[in-house]
């Protein structure tokens, strides 16, 4: 069977935001934007949304936010001097495309 996904926004406040428990429980996947993916139908994944004071989003919404970041990342790498995106810096690659998964 497939793994089914679902997506919510919100802020990570450090410390607390995932605890122990809940992190061994539940897959959390962060993307840009604040947008976290948790398995879909899952009790401990609909009670940390709930937690978290998150914002369930579907895959497009999610996707159009997570868009907007890497574009403007992208956008900002862009328009820095040729010095600045030299290879040799480890790390220091252009932002890449992010497909979410359905």
């Amino acid at each position: 069977m497939a793994k089914t996904y679902q997506y919510c926004v919100a802020e990570n406040w450090g410390k607390g935001f995932i605890d122990h428990n809940e992190s061994s429980r539940i897959t959390f996947v962060g993307f840009p934007g604040n947008v976290w993916q948790v398995p879909a139908y899952n009790k401990h994944g609909n009670l940390w949304i709930a937690k978290v004071a998150g914002s369930v989003k579907t895959r497009d919404e999610a996707q159009a936010i997570v868009d907007a970041e890497v574009t403007a990342a992208q956008a900002a790498w862009d328009a820095l001097p040729d010095a600045e995106k030299a290879p040799a810096v480890e790390g220091n690659a252009r932002p890449a495309d992010i497909t979410l998964e359905e």
